[in-house]
């Protein structure tokens, strides 16, 4: 799903629309598995919408702070009524994905909500990374969503699959739940787990005959963050694919690009790293690390047979990704980032320019690219 626009957002609460009230079942599980702490506790309800929920996380004993990215939406949350005694909910204008997350009021939260709009954010995983570095120690991170094979075929984008709340749960903790709330997931995250060695990664099965020659291309945007497509086969894969017959290395990188994302570029903003080859189902694959200097567009799910969605994800989360890396895609990532993903399989890597002399990445902890992180092995 592309990213929600904020101004059909505005328009939707401007119009008087809302969603579906908190149900009894969903504030009995919240009573369960998120009460507030003894003392009082922190909370955090992302796309509050009109705030019931965090108006009811409020009685609870939580001191709230509850963002969303449209104002006709918060205008209309300030306004509703609520308990003499309930401490007011404080509420903030935020694009959870775009703004930075130092504009919350605390730097850390014992509860963190989405109630019916985790399905609309873009970037999941990257999302989630950074809300769970502002969980403090015995925090819980809790979704609640509608479920895809419960909704009419027009609500499907307001909803998430079997797979995609497999996704979350599988997301990097050591206590993940679902339970039922009439009908909806109701997700309860726990203690992050830590990271671990080696990185997942997995092929996509046995390729149809061809001459396994192609091209992984690294993008980043002007954050420095990298792009990664989620495959229907269930990994994590760089934009790229296969060269057409007569097609060098940096034309087939910047076809498949724009064939698969609708970013569009020029061969000659496209350098080429390194070759990588190594074997699958028998069979040679020979891989050109790509590497995009300038773009325009969008990323666009162009492909949905092939790609659920393309997201932007930040290389120091690379490591610890809830899904595997495609192996290909791994290898690229480790060429432009060498030492970045741990115990990956063997590779055949030939080096063809100086990282540091030809391309202007953005570094991490791994350090520069060098010649000696570039041989063969």
């Amino acid at each position: 799903m592309a990213h929600t626009n904020p101004d059909a957002w505005n328009a939707h609460y401007t119009d008087g629309n809302t969603f579906s009230p908190l149900s009894d079942a969903e504030r009995a599980l919240l009573a369960e598995h998120a009460p507030a702490p003894d003392g009082g506790g922190h909370a955090l309800d992302v796309g509050c919408g009109l705030g019931e929920l965090a108006r009811h996380l409020a009685e609870l004993g939580y001191e709230v702070d509850a963002v969303d990215f449209a104002p006709a939406a918060l205008a209309r949350a300030a306004t509703r009524p609520r308990h003499p005694t309930t401490p007011a909910v404080t509420y903030h204008l935020l694009d959870i994905e775009r703004d930075s997350l130092d504009a919350l009021p605390h730097p850390a939260y014992d509860l963190i909500t989405f109630r019916l709009s985790w399905a609309f954010v873009h970037d999941r995983t990257r999302v989630l990374n950074r809300l769970r570095e502002r969980l403090r120690p015995g925090g819980t991170l809790c979704v609640i969503t509608p479920v895809a094979e419960d909704v009419p075929d027009g609500k499907r984008p307001t909803a998430l699959d079997d797979e995609e709340i497999g996704v979350l749960l599988r997301a990097g903790w050591v206590s993940a739940e679902r339970h039922d709330a009439d009908g909806l997931a109701f997700v309860v995250l726990r203690d992050p787990a830590p990271a671990s060695a080696p990185v997942d990664c997995a092929d996509k099965g046995r390729p149809s005959p061809h001459a396994l020659t192609g091209a992984g291309v690294v993008v980043t945007d002007p954050a420095g963050r990298i792009l990664l497509g989620w495959s229907v086969r269930g990994v994590w894969e760089l934009p790229g694919g296969k060269n057409d017959v007569g097609e060098g290395f940096l034309e087939a990188a910047v076809r498949e690009l724009e064939e698969e994302t609708s970013l569009r570029a020029d061969p000659a903003d496209a350098r080429l790293v390194a070759f990588l080859m190594d074997s699958t189902h028998g069979m040679p694959r020979l891989t050109a690390a790509v590497h995009v200097t300038a773009h325009t567009g969008q990323p666009t799910v162009t492909e949905p047979q092939l790609i659920h969605r393309w997201e932007w994800h930040e290389i120091t989360d690379l490591p610890t990704l809830p899904r595997p890396l495609f192996t290909p895609s791994a290898h690229v990532i480790n060429t432009v980032w060498p030492g970045l993903l741990p115990g990956l399989p063997p590779v055949h890597r030939y080096p063809v320019s100086r990282l540091d002399d030809a391309l202007d990445l953005p570094r991490t902890d791994a350090g520069p690219a060098s010649d000696s992180a570039q041989v063969v092995r």
